[in-house]
């Protein structure tokens, strides 16, 4: 057995990362529900719900995370989904999340330090109240 990924998946894990970025949520359920893992990630860590979440996508967000999505996990840099929600300015995608449970403290930099960076008293205040 070779050490290089079958095709066919590479292939369907092409197809299940375009859709989070095109925030197919009904797909992505259903291939969540047929047994893609919820916290599939690319080559850079990415998982399905930053990708959603990056493309501003909350109800595709909201479906990976009601199948058991981590909302918290971060990339290979240490970005959470919740901190490139922020710095998008996706404000659904940022409620999602935080309904997901989602914690502006985590990852580097985190959502509430990026929320900081960019000036957005709305959001701190919001991280904080929480």
């Amino acid at each position: 057995m070779s050490g290089a990924p079958d095709p066919e998946v590479v292939e369907l894990a092409t197809k299940v990362f375009d859709l989070a970025r095109r925030g197919e949520a009904g797909q992505l359920a259903a291939y969540v529900d047929a047994g893609v893992p919820a916290n599939l990630t690319n080559d850079r860590g990415d998982t399905l719900v930053m990708l959603a979440s990056y493309h501003g996508h909350a109800e595709a967000v909201q479906a990976l995370i009601a199948r058991g999505a981590d909302a918290d996990r971060t990339n290979d840099r240490g970005q959470t989904p919740l901190a490139g929600a922020v710095f998008k300015g996706e404000e659904a995608v940022i409620r999602a999340l935080l309904a997901g449970g989602a914690d502006p403290a985590a990852g580097t930099p985190s959502a509430m330090d990026t929320a900081r960076m960019f000036g957005k008293a709305e959001l701190v205040e919001l991280f904080s109240a929480g």
